[in-house]
């Protein structure tokens, strides 16, 4: 199934409930404009590679349309179209005034030198940096970008339109990034996790999770869990699956990872099973945090985890999704669950406008209460309706872009 079509699907089960004319489904879920560029790359060999780049903005009703710009060989427009209409309603859904975009280009970025990144991030801002800007389109880090990469965008876009470190965010802290954001999105899902857990009654010290994917996200989301008591039994990366019924040590995997250029490779204080089997281990809390699609028809019911969070973006195919609902799982859907770097991300926007920085601590704080806020609203709307977590966000989003359409005007 393709990305968009799931997406749609997850926005169309809301919108039935919001009784929303067919018109104005067709409004909310077309992008605003499509963006498909050349990249032509001379290679450290002298080749000359031809890239494809994208930037898909999607919509501006609630504000500057925001989203990230991955580099990974799979991307193409149809997947950039669905996570752009994805961080519409997931900046709706945390209530930053922000619309949604999302950038990629198709390549494989273990494959290049750290100049060859340097080069293509600097010929694709050359082909779209009149289309971007602090106030119409701003760029974050994704999947295979980082920091750095970002710095390398703000370089160049300004020097076509001048200072405005406001335009990307995502940034080193040297230049004019926001402390906490590189944990952000990790911190999120640990915040929430506690959240909604706390709701279903259950301690932290008597959860066993499952967390597929050690990067960015993985990495720091088990590092808030482990330090906040609770049992992570099994961790993933490419490499393979490191599981201990007892529980892992997280301290040492982190120091393995950090010492191993990111890797678990060689770690050998557990038992290393593959990675399929992993999001089948016994297990009350399951966290999907590397790629889409990865629960699907195929292995739906021999997951065993009774609860859900997706760190990844769209790790459950719809009709899986269903199955889950069915069987009572909950589910806490990627637009609230990953939308701790979006809101940092927007911290970081706002201290850039301000030219006024903000303190670590104040930045987490602003974080917990902007993610609390949000997973209440939530779950009081998944409550009042009988409706599942995810449609419930949905809704709550649908209904504010609605809003903020409307009172705009069309035209």
């Amino acid at each position: 199934m393709k990305a968009s079509e799931s997406v749609r699907q997850y926005f169309e089960q809301a919108a039935d409930h919001l009784e929303l004319p067919d018109q104005l489904r067709t409004l909310l879920l077309t992008p605003r404009r499509e963006v498909r560029v050349q990249i032509p790359v001379e290679m450290d060999d002298g080749r000359i590679e031809t890239l494809l780049g994208y930037r898909v903005q999607h919509d501006n009703a609630r504000g500057p349309m925001k989203g990230g710009l991955r580099y990974h060989p799979d991307v193409d427009l149809d997947e950039v179209r669905a996570l752009a209409t994805l961080m519409t309603y997931k900046t709706a859904v945390v209530d930053i005034p922000y619309g949604g975009a999302k950038g990629g280009i198709c390549v494989d970025p273990r494959k290049l030198s750290k100049k060859e990144m340097e080069r293509v991030t600097r010929t694709f801002i050359d082909q779209i940096h009149d289309v971007i800007g602090p106030r119409v389109d701003i760029p974050a880090p994704d999947m295979g970008t980082n920091s750095e990469v970002m710095a390398w965008i703000r370089n160049q876009w300004e020097k076509y339109h001048g200072f405005h470190p406001a335009v990307v965010t995502g940034k080193p802290v040297e230049q004019y990034g926001a402390e906490g954001r590189e944990e952000a999105t990790g911190r999120g899902v640990g915040i929430l996790a506690f959240k909604m857990l706390t709701r279903l009654s259950r301690k932290p010290n008597e959860t066993r999770v499952v967390i597929q994917g050690f990067g960015n996200v993985g990495a720091h989301a088990a590092k808030f869990l482990h330090e906040s008591d609770f049992k992570i039994v099994a961790v993933s990366d490419i490499s393979g699956a490191y599981y201990n019924p007892g529980g892992l040590n997280i301290p040492k995997l982190l120091r393995h990872s950090l010492s191993n250029n990111g890797s678990l490779e060689g770690y050998d204080t557990a038992e290393k099973i593959d990675n399929d089997q992993l999001l089948e281990l016994d297990a009350e809390l399951l966290i999907p945090a590397a790629i889409g699609g990865v629960i699907h028809d195929g292995n739906v019911d021999r997951i065993k985890a009774k609860y859900i969070i997706e760190a990844a973006n769209g790790p459950i195919y719809p009709s899986a999704d269903k199955k889950l609902d069915e069987r009572g799982v909950i589910v806490l859907p990627d637009i609230l669950a990953n939308a701790g770097g979006v809101t940092v991300s927007y911290f970081e926007w706002v201290q850039n406008l301000q030219y006024y920085k903000w303190g670590l601590n104040r930045v987490r704080q602003e974080l917990d209460r902007a993610l609390s806020s949000a997973f209440e609203d939530i779950w009081q709307q998944s409550q009042q309706r009988n409706v599942s977590l995810r449609t419930a966000a949905y809704i709550i989003a649908i209904d504010r872009v609605r809003r903020a359409t409307e009172l705009a005007g069309i035209g």
